[in-house]
């Protein structure tokens, strides 16, 4: 690993910290707090292994993120924490509608 964080010509930055103010879950019969930390989990790791495409330049907020797919309504809570990472990351490494 280079100096600042570098491998190679790729820059990625030192930190990453995304907030989320509200969850809303409407429809799901699932405990909120395992969802929320299956999500955590998730968004984490894709971050880890995987980066944010959209912040290798510079700095980024987000305020919305839209266009989620429909999830069916029986999922798990950790398979529903999983999902809503994967489409929050999909999201922020710009496959998704970003508002800024």
């Amino acid at each position: 690993m280079g100096v600042n964080g570098e491998t190679g010509g790729e820059r990625r930055p030192r930190e990453i910290r995304v907030e989320i103010g509200e969850l809303a879950l409407h429809g799901f019969r699932v405990d909120p707090d395992r969802v929320s930390a299956a999500f955590e989990y998730e968004l984490t790791r894709l971050i880890r292994e995987h980066g944010v495409p959209l912040a290798t330049d510079a700095a980024i907020s987000a305020d919305t993120l839209s266009g989620l797919p429909p999830l069916p309504a029986g999922l798990s809570a950790r398979r529903l924490g999983q999902e809503l990472a994967r489409a929050v990351h999909e999201g922020l490494s710009g496959h998704g509608e970003v508002t800024r």
